[in-house]
């Protein structure tokens, strides 16, 4: 009980949702954490918004949701809603997000409380489950439980405190994406970890269902590994690599293939061979995802193919030196023959 005149407790935590004309999907999320999910805590709601066009702000505010406004880009908004959060601990959701039922955000944030006790970095993620069936999401989902490196997107609630953030300098707000790539290099970098948060989120697959999935799914590899070449013209200035959602249509891998071709061809041959020297060790590093599509296929990985390949095949291919000079040779390759496809005629 609070006396006359002293201030109110800061929230125990707050929830920031990015958002651009999500008012189909926003309402969901907003139910959710007023409902059991939320249970135990002092909640501050945030949606960041980035100008959106439907009545996504007013649906916020209807909710009881505080609305910051101002220029678009996830990163930047995520920002935004970071510094007028009062609240210390800081957990980031996309609009599209829902939290099923068990899910008690009390119990990630203690665990979070323990696993920082002391000073430690550490950021917190949720596993996640795609609203869709099929191997391609069940391959998606069980990476985000592998613990493995580029498996931490923001869809998976990044739970973080807001000294280890501003530590890390916030998220990355020069593209309109990969603030969580980005995120996840800066706090590895620095010696922090990630922590696997009790519970499972829920998460659409409309990008994939509207874009094609297995173009998207090929498309976000090409631009991680241009992300990790440095191939920033690339990223920049390639038309439609990641469009909004509310403009996201069906997409063709083989215009992407010879945009990016095009910029390396532009780079003088030295230091073109450089570029893919310095990418083959984690190119060699990314076979692990194979066997574990594989095991996909029959059910849900990590099964015998994955365990396989790490008992067995890993710990030799990433000890014999050719391995990354093949590994780059092969995406070259494929690369080359993706870039020959002709385009689709009307």
């Amino acid at each position: 009980m609070r006396t006359p005149g002293s201030k109110p407790s800061p929230p125990a935590l707050a929830v920031i949702v990015p958002t651009l004309d999500e008012a189909g999907s926003l309402p969901g999320l907003l139910a959710d954490l007023q409902g059991p999910a939320g249970h135990g805590l002092a909640l501050e709601i945030v949606v960041s918004d980035g100008g959106s066009t439907d009545d996504t702000v007013q649906r916020a505010q209807a909710a009881g949701a505080r609305v910051v406004s101002g220029v678009r880009g996830r990163g930047a908004q995520m920002n935004r809603g970071a510094a007028s959060a009062r609240a210390g601990w800081l957990l980031f959701l996309h609009a599209d997000t829902r939290l099923p039922a068990g899910l008690c955000l009390a119990d990630g944030l203690a665990l979070m409380r323990r696993a920082t006790a002391g000073g430690a970095l550490v950021a917190g993620h949720y596993a996640l489950r795609f609203a869709r069936e099929g191997a391609l999401f069940r391959h998606l989902a069980a990476k985000t439980r592998s613990g493995r490196p580029g498996t931490v997107h923001g869809d998976q609630g990044l739970l973080i405190h807001r000294r280890s953030l501003e530590r890390l300098g916030g998220f990355d707000a020069t593209l309109p994406f990969f603030e969580d790539l980005r995120l996840d290099r800066a706090l590895r970098g620095a010696g922090g970890r990630w922590l696997r948060l009790p519970g499972v989120l829920e998460t659409s697959a409309r990008r994939f269902e509207t874009e094609g999935a297995a173009v998207r799914l090929a498309l976000m590899a090409l631009m991680v590994g241009a992300e990790q070449a440095g191939l920033s013209e690339f990223l920049h200035g390639a038309p439609g690599l990641y469009a909004e959602q509310g403009r996201a249509q069906r997409l063709r891998l083989a215009p992407f293939v010879r945009d990016l071709q095009q910029r390396l061809a532009a780079r003088p041959a030295a230091e073109q061979a450089a570029l893919w020297a310095a990418l083959g060790p984690w190119l060699r590093d990314q076979l692990w995802q194979l066997p574990h599509a594989l095991d996909a296929l029959a059910g849900d990985p990590p099964g015998p193919a994955l365990r396989a390949y790490e008992r067995w095949i890993e710990p030799r291919w990433r000890a014999w030196p050719g391995a990354a000079p093949l590994a780059a040779a092969s995406v070259r390759l494929a690369l080359r023959l993706l870039a020959l496809q002709r385009p689709q005629t009307a």
